[in-house]
């Protein structure tokens, strides 16, 4: 029988992972990154990597789940076993060249040791809407900000910057970088509005998309209520992702609170 642990990091993620999953998944946590509403049964740490992964084998773990946010952590010497010390070279060379090669380095070191990765969406499709308008309705100004919305963020994603953008009547009024989405949309509710374009021609539209090449079982990109608060916040008309490509947690309070503001809420196809 197949027995899922999930990786957890912060946020709700793993929560709604765990929640889809039957038997219930062991829950293992990143030292320093504990998941919300969540009981985790192992801690680790990224020094002690190898004696974790033999920890799995020893539940009879087959397959892993990676959920929820983390950061790249900072290592103690100090702490590394001798198995994992041999792996220092190529986890400072991932550490270094940024969250895309780290990932991919921590997805080839679970599959080398004979681990199955299934991603959230994968294990819980419900996470991930099809295309189709949620709440709200569109316009040709939504749609036209949306398409120029799509054409940054993968612009952005190509150099590993980030994954949204804010876009009104055709002008890009913020990116996504390191703060991440909830900073993005704070600055754009802070803008001055003669930066802004008219607003009875269209207030703007929140966009997300994965990256070029991102890979999906393991980094996906996610939405949440409080997202869809902020762009209200932020005076736009709507929030928009790539359908299929963006996680979204509980998609029933987004589309109440999308629909208390007066914003629409589309998956758009890719």
């Amino acid at each position: 029988m197949t027995k899922t642990a999930i990786i957890a990091g912060k946020g709700l993620l793993p929560k709604a992972v765990f929640d889809a999953l039957t038997p219930p998944p062991l829950v293992c946590a990143l030292d320093g990154f504990v998941p919300q509403d969540l009981k985790v049964d192992q801690v680790f740490r990224v020094e002690r990597l190898v004696l974790f992964l033999r920890y799995l084998e020893d539940q009879g773990v087959t397959t892993v789940c990676f959920a929820g946010a983390v950061q790249r952590p900072r290592l103690d010497p100090s702490l590394f076993d001798p198995a994992t010390a041999t792996m220092v070279p190529r986890l400072l060379a991932a550490l270094q060249g940024g969250d895309d090669a780290t990932l991919r380095e921590v997805l080839a070191i679970f599959t080398e040791h004979g681990f199955e990765i299934a991603g959230a969406a994968q294990l819980a499709p419900n996470l991930a809407p099809g295309a189709g308008v949620y709440a709200g309705e569109l316009n040709d100004t939504s749609r036209s900000d949306a398409d120029r919305a799509a054409q940054i963020v993968a612009a952005l994603g190509a150099v590993d910057v980030g994954q949204g953008a804010v876009v009104a009547q055709g002008l890009c009024l913020a990116v996504e970088a390191l703060p991440g989405t909830d900073a993005m949309l704070r600055a754009v509710a802070m803008l001055d509005p003669s930066l802004r374009p008219d607003p009875l021609k269209g207030r703007g539209i929140f966009y997300k998309a994965p990256k070029p090449g991102q890979n999906m079982a393991i980094d996906m990109p996610a939405l949440g209520v409080e997202t869809i608060r902020l762009a209200a916040a932020a005076g736009l008309q709507g929030v928009g992702w790539q359908a299929g490509g963006v996680i979204c947690l509980d998609l029933p309070q987004m589309i109440a609170v999308a629909q208390a503001e007066g914003l629409f809420l589309w998956s758009r196809p890719e």
